[in-house]
């Protein structure tokens, strides 16, 4: 099996935890939604989502726009650690 080539692999692992983030920002927001006041997810998104406002089109657009920048942005920090502690270790590619 070939490995991906980094740029590539930042593509495929941004787009994934990308995914992962906003799904959960979906998840939390029908959860908020579900359950009496007092028991909203919003409060724990704030801080991290630059724009996010509980039950606005443009809040949740800016929080669906954050999770895809910080799934970017984990991505091209984690994949070039990955291959370098790979290579620290002697662990042979895939």
């Amino acid at each position: 099996m070939t490995q991906l080539s980094i740029p590539r692999a930042i593509l495929v692992w941004g787009t994934a935890l990308s995914l992962f983030l906003m799904i959960s920002l979906i998840a939390c927001i029908l959860y908020g939604l579900a359950l009496p006041s007092g028991f909203e997810m919003h409060r724990a998104w704030s801080p991290w989502l630059p724009g996010f406002e509980w039950l606005t089109l443009g809040g949740v657009l800016a929080g669906l726009f954050w999770s895809l920048i910080y799934g970017f942005w984990a991505a091209a920090l984690l994949v070039p650690l990955h291959r370098l502690t790979r290579r620290w270790f002697g662990v042979a590619n895939d």
